[in-house]
């Protein structure tokens, strides 16, 4: 492989507007289509660090730099549009994180690829409001978060509370959160879920028994990494008439924010169908530039079998936070005396940043059918997009991004420019700006533990030596990807959520 100068590279790189660049054809073999991405001046600086250290060893040292995993994502079959990093896009398997992609399902060439989904399908972010204030709840802080903890399975290894048989397992991969609701562990709130918490392509005949073996005991636990749950009061109020529709009043109102996925369901699901997919490829005389892009083509019986089984880790997914919900808000009432009603704990909404969907949009023009890729990227929908709450057709979609252990998070809302840019599709949060091996070798988790202590925030870990993995050092500003994203138009703030307590595996 001939590796070019950064000097090189450059000369395919294209600045177009103060918040995004275009990755022009030639960067990587193969391109059928370009590539965008967004960044302000610092994520910028990010990003062309990360290209120049690939150039500057003559190799990528084991992984390629969000920009080449851009190019190669642009290069698959049937990819229409562009190929799109969002503000947050960091190196991943296959595809970036933070990178998405929309594929003709009218080209029978076209392809799905689990790389563009990643092993923890459908991780997400559900955001719950209360109608309490800050005042009611720092008296009772520590006490609160020894309970959520308490009443939360996490940790690596952890096992759900929820009584689960092999047959309720294959229920919930089938029905979503309308297992959860007959079963009473949910709220009838599943409108303000995305897919109404239910993808009905969902097909657990797809689902291997060695997932379902690992799947099973950890329904309605939050897992290890970047998984959490978090007690945040309202910082910012930046659009008054979308946060009111959220049920949000004022500054200083508790919420509760749930970031967890599929567990080894999802990874082994993933880990599965590369395997089936590797065959498929051969088969089918596929050629990709990576081969952590194995991929298939849609209507070939792997692409399908994919799909079905990635739909029942999604729905796995939605059951898993619904069975999270459950529990954090037992912890609540147990802790205010009070009835979940009184509380007013109901569920804002509920979003996916690891899912592939068929989505039907205009391209060039032309209505099509679309089977989008997103990996470390939220749906951003639009006002009066008829696949959006009633109570938000005015707002737009309200999009939750989680930040770093310790600081901030956001509520934002879809736009038609979004639509239009990037099918649909904002940034999901802070993105890494080291890696874990590089937070474990720099950080020290007792000076962590401390900073945010002296922040004011409670924390209860499982495993105190994996925070440096989660320390706010380890990512990029999360305040600078959502910007860009504000400035970019693809998505706008409504809500800065800071957070007072942090239970974490």
């Amino acid at each position: 492989m001939v590796v070019r100068t950064y000097n090189d590279e450059l000369k395919y790189l294209e600045k177009i507007s103060n918040c995004c660049w275009r990755i022009k054809k030639g960067f990587v073999d193969n391109m059928n289509v370009e590539g965008i991405f967004y960044t302000n001046e610092t994520l910028e600086k990010l990003m062309f660090d990360e290209l120049k250290q690939s150039c500057r060893t003559q190799g990528y040292g084991g992984f390629l730099p969000g920009m080449k995993q851009i190019g190669n994502v642009a290069a698959l079959p049937g990819i229409v549009g562009k190929s799109i990093g969002l503000p947050d896009v960091h190196s991943g398997y296959g595809f970036a994180i933070g990178n998405m992609a929309a594929f003709d399902m009218s080209n029978k060439d076209a392809v799905v690829s689990p790389g563009g989904v990643g092993f923890d399908i459908n991780c997400g972010v559900r955001l719950l409001r209360t109608n309490l204030m800050e005042k009611d709840v720092a008296p009772l802080k520590e006490q609160l978060a020894q309970c959520m903890f308490d009443h939360i399975p996490v940790g690596v290894g952890s096992k759900g509370i929820i009584p689960m048989t092999a047959q309720n397992l294959e229920e919930a991969l089938e029905m979503g959160m309308d297992w959860s609701l007959r079963e009473g562990y949910a709220w009838a709130d599943k409108e303000h879920c995305e897919e109404y918490g239910r993808m009905l392509q969902a097909d657990p005949g797809k689902v291997s028994s060695r997932a379902k073996k690992r799947g099973l005991p950890q329904l309605g636990t939050l897992g290890a990494g970047n998984h959490y749950a978090e007690i945040q009061v309202v910082d910012e109020i930046y659009n008054k008439f979308a946060a009111k529709k959220m049920g949000i009043e004022c500054k200083g109102q508790v919420c509760v924010m749930i970031h967890c996925g599929s567990r080894g369901l999802g990874h082994q699901v993933a880990t599965d169908a590369l395997v089936a997919m590797e065959k498929a490829m051969k088969r089918e005389n596929i050629k990709v530039n990576d081969r952590q892009l194995a991929c298939a083509k849609i209507y070939s019986p792997e692409g399908q079998d994919y799909l079905k089984g990635m739909a029942a880790a999604a729905n796995y997914a939605w059951v898993n936070r619904s069975s999270t919900t459950f529990p954090c808000r037992q912890a609540f009432a147990k802790m205010f005396g009070s009835t979940l009603d009184d509380l007013d704990m109901f569920m804002i909404y509920d979003v996916s940043h690891n899912i592939a969907k068929v989505e039907e949009r205009f391209v060039d023009g032309k209505q099509k059918t679309l089977l989008v890729h997103r990996k470390g990227s939220t749906r951003a929908f639009p006002p009066h997009h008829p696949l959006i709450p009633v109570d938000y057709q005015l707002t737009g979609q309200p999009v939750l991004i989680g930040g770093t252990m310790g600081t901030c998070s956001y509520v934002l809302t879809g736009t038609q420019q979004g639509m239009d840019e990037t099918y649909g599709t904002t940034c999901h949060g802070a993105g890494r700006a080291l890696s874990r091996a590089k937070s474990r070798r720099n950080l020290d988790y007792t000076e962590v533990l401390s900073a945010l202590e002296e922040k004011g925030i409670s924390i209860r870990v499982a495993s105190p030596k994996l925070i440096m993995e989660e320390a706010p050092e380890s990512y990029k500003n999360v305040t600078d990807v959502v910007d860009t994203c504000h400035m970019a138009g693809i998505s706008k703030k409504a809500i800065k959520l800071r957070p007072i307590a942090v239970i974490k595996g």
